[in-house]
């Protein structure tokens, strides 16, 4: 995603985190969203003590208690092959009744590979998604990274295959980066640093706020309404963690839970962009971007949650 205004942690940290929770002055405006996941069966590191299983548990608790609509988990068979527990957290992912789709085998970027590499790695997920959906619909790929092919030719080629093989392209248009905040939240944990483990807290909620606000701003440019918006999220430790208050903060701004093929019936969807690009994006990204329509000022602590809880700062071990 693009970040046009990198703003410090502290600065989100300067409101009250009772302001963020607060819905827009006046009666709040129903929204449509649907919640997806990426990453199955294995996402990020994981704090001590913890394991797949309790993640991915803990995430499903949370959709049944809060009523949820289906949840698509999106997997990558490749991931996790050396974790005993993965065909547990995919099992338990069936279990609760909720949907699968195609994520890659091994969440390879199409911007750094041929349309024939990424087939196959399409190709290679297909055996276990059969046996794991057994005759439900588990056609929807997310492109890894969400990127779609750094040419425009790469990225017809792929779409024109995906579609001869029966695929929907399952896109989203809400997305804040939410993987970001897994790995220091690992590593705080592993500190017993409860003051950063709260400091994760306040950001995290407060960047999915301005991000809520961004993407409705975007679709506001792109299609003078709110679209029904796709939330991009990844099976991690602190995503876990954090779900029930994320879904609280959502339903204070008059969103809507449903699923994502009835969120992705949308006419909006339909538009495609038809662009290449090698960083990817949302849908609303790439719409915006292929009308050179400027995107809304929106910022993320990049650098803040890079060095919580280790003296490396400069150390990268975020996964995506």
């Amino acid at each position: 995603m693009r970040s046009t205004l990198k703003l410090a942690m502290l600065q989100f940290a300067m409101l009250p985190l009772a302001l963020w929770l607060l819905p827009a002055a006046g009666p709040a405006v129903a929204q449509e969203m649907a919640i997806t996941f990426d990453d199955l069966p294995a996402h990020g590191p994981l704090p001590p003590g913890v394991n797949r299983l309790d993640v991915v548990n803990s995430i499903l608790a949370t959709l049944g208690r809060e009523h949820m609509p289906p949840t698509y988990g999106f997997i990558n068979g490749g991931r996790g092959a050396d974790d005993p527990l993965s065909p547990a957290v995919l099992d338990a992912w069936r279990a609760a009744g909720q949907p699968l789709g195609n994520h890659t085998w091994a969440h390879n970027d199409l911007s750094k590979e041929t349309v024939r590499q990424f087939e196959r790695d399409v190709l290679g997920n297909e055996a276990l998604l059969g046996r794991l959906m057994a005759g439900e619909d588990w056609h929807w790929l997310r492109y890894p990274y969400l990127h779609e092919g750094d040419t425009l030719r790469k990225r017809r080629a792929t779409r024109a295959w995906l579609a001869a093989h029966g695929y929907r392209i399952a896109a989203a248009n809400m997305d804040f980066e939410d993987y970001l905040w897994n790995a220091p939240y690992a590593r705080c944990v592993a500190k017993h640093d409860e003051a950063a483990v709260q400091s994760l807290h306040d950001s995290y909620l407060a960047v999915a706020e301005q991000y809520y606000r961004v993407f409705r701003e975007a679709s506001q440019k792109a299609y003078g309404r709110d679209v029904k918006y796709v939330l991009l999220m990844h099976v991690g430790a602190f995503d876990a963690h954090m779900l029930p208050e994320l879904l609280a903060l959502y339903r204070a701004k008059g969103v809507t839970f449903i699923g994502m093929p009835a969120a992705l019936a949308d006419t909006a969807y339909s538009d495609d962009p038809d662009i290449g690009d090698p960083h990817g994006g949302t849908h609303l990204e790439l719409v915006l971007e292929s009308r050179h329509i400027r995107w809304p000022d929106n910022g993320k602590p990049y650098r803040e949650l890079d060095a919580m809880c280790r003296q490396d700062a400069g150390r990268q071990d975020t996964v995506r």
